[in-house]
């Protein structure tokens, strides 16, 4: 269900749209209602677009947005964290990139809500133990179907590499959770990044709808602090991202983001995800039964 968003922030974006000089901002996600949300999908849908140049498109309808950490949950069913499975007038950094990448694949309001499930879930099955909690853990190896790790390439000679043992059980076990069964093993995984000291050299090489993950320098059971999104506009590169550091949706030039974070000893460097090559082509959208397919076909490569 559509929400208003307070009048303190509509104030606060007001004046971070009037600062920013970007008048011409499309209307937002947070005031568009559920009906209207389909209508522009189904008519966006029609146009030569990727599925990147749709998350570029996408994306820039949460500029100004809210943010909140428990903006989504399992929906109004589920024994904890029973917020909304969709929810257009606030976000928080992985809600945003889900709901961005399932709009940009969809055609209608249903089949990006299915999508959306397919996204945030092992299989599409809603529920705790299935949701992808790890962003490199578990939400990039069930969403291979979409994304691929292209860290190596746009890292070059700078990519770095990290181990850690991710656990479910204990993860769980800190929520409360006392049933164990389904519950994936602990494991070992490796990942590789880009340092946060090299980005602003590798800027060339990411590229716009890129989704990127923020690594921990100082944990050793997690990888992922923060998820963002390369856009470009005008021939420049920005970060856009849905953080606690102002309470919204915000665009950052690449370069300031990149030499800000330089400074921040708790954060190693970036990952970055993109939409696989041989599906980001014009016209192309994926339909919700499509992506078993998909995953098969992408398994047996």
């Amino acid at each position: 269900m559509l929400k208003k968003i307070p009048i303190f922030f509509a104030i606060i974006i007001g004046m971070q749209i009037a600062c920013t000089g970007e008048k011409d901002l499309p209307k937002p996600f947070y005031e568009m209602t559920n009906l209207e949300i389909d209508t522009l999908l189904k008519e966006t849908s029609q146009r030569n677009m990727t599925i990147s140049e749709r998350i570029t498109f996408y994306s820039e309808r949460f500029i100004g947005t809210p943010y909140n950490f428990k903006c989504v949950g399992d929906g109004p069913y589920a024994l904890m964290e029973s917020y909304s499975l969709i929810n257009f007038a606030e976000t928080n950094c992985m809600a945003f990139c889900e709901h961005v990448l399932a709009l940009s694949i969809s055609d209608s309001w249903d089949n990006f809500f299915n999508n959306l499930q397919h996204i945030r879930y092992r299989d599409g099955i809603i529920g705790m133990r299935t949701r992808n909690h790890y962003t490199m853990a578990d939400w990039l190896p069930e969403n291979k179907w979409l994304l691929e790790d292209v860290s190596r390439i746009v890292g070059g000679k700078y990519i770095q590499s990290v181990t850690r043992t991710i656990s479910h059980k204990n993860f769980f076990e800190n929520k409360g959770i006392t049933d164990m069964r389904y519950v994936l093993p602990d494991r070992e995984i490796t990942i590789d990044y880009v340092p946060k000291e090299d980005l602003v050299k590798i800027e060339k090489n990411a590229k716009s709808g890129d989704i990127l993950a923020l690594i921990f320098a100082n944990k050793t059971d997690i990888f992922s602090a923060h998820m963002l999104m390369v856009i470009e506009k005008s021939g420049k590169k920005y970060i856009r991202e849905s953080s606690t550091s102002k309470m919204n949706t915000f665009d950052t030039p690449y370069r300031d983001w990149a030499l800000k974070k330089q400074d921040i000893d708790k954060y190693l460097g970036l990952c970055f995800m993109r939409v696989r090559k041989d599906i980001d082509v014009p016209g192309k959208l994926i339909l919700p039964w499509e992506i078993e397919k998909l995953k098969s076909e992408k398994s047996s490569t």
